[in-house]
């Protein structure tokens, strides 16, 4: 296992009230096991692609969330112009192909990440509701609350190939 019950580090999502409240609970849950499924590896384990069939690794899943942040909550909801920080498009996998077992390769990936979750929690803390609008080119317009049940959903489906990689490194397990 990752941790003992006991000792884990996710705070728990409330099981009522507030709607906004509520995903953006189930967000920092997913976002924060993440970090569990990355915890305690060396560069070297996290740029493994413990999976032989797939390209993935724990820090390509961590640079590509961070695009993903990036895109919807800096790009799309708040209407910047904020190029992805690893995605070119040229080489839409470059989160994933260029995620080198180096140590500052693996800092200025949690760095980058953390600013963007950063930014998206205070984007969302500072929301009137979740009808807050963007534009998306791909979907148009976007409320904020589409925008949060997507972003629990991403992670919850990388976070399952987090499960598969981390235990494909060292053998660990759990939630």
């Amino acid at each position: 296992m990752f941790v003992e019950e006991s000792a884990d580090p996710r705070i728990d999502v409330p099981t009522g009230g507030d709607e906004k409240a509520m995903l953006a609970a189930f967000l920092r849950w997913q976002r924060q096991t993440l970090r569990l499924k990355c915890s305690d590896l060396d560069p070297e384990a996290l740029a493994r692609r413990s999976v032989s069939f797939s390209g993935l690794s724990l820090l390509g899943l961590v640079r590509h969330l961070a695009d993903v942040e990036r895109r919807w909550f800096r790009r799309d909801l708040a209407g910047q112009a904020a190029e992805p920080h690893f995605s070119r498009e040229d080489h839409a996998d470059a989160a994933f192909d260029d995620a080198a077992p180096v140590a500052e390769t693996v800092s200025e990936a949690w760095r980058l990440w953390q600013e963007e979750v950063d930014f998206a929690d205070r984007f969302v803390a500072a929301a009137d509701s979740l009808e807050v609008t963007g534009r998306d080119s791909w979907r148009g317009t976007i409320t904020l609350r589409w925008v949060m049940v997507h972003m629990v959903e991403e992670y919850a489906r990388h976070n399952g190939h987090a499960d598969l990689l981390r235990q494909g490194i060292d053998g660990a397990v759990g939630l």
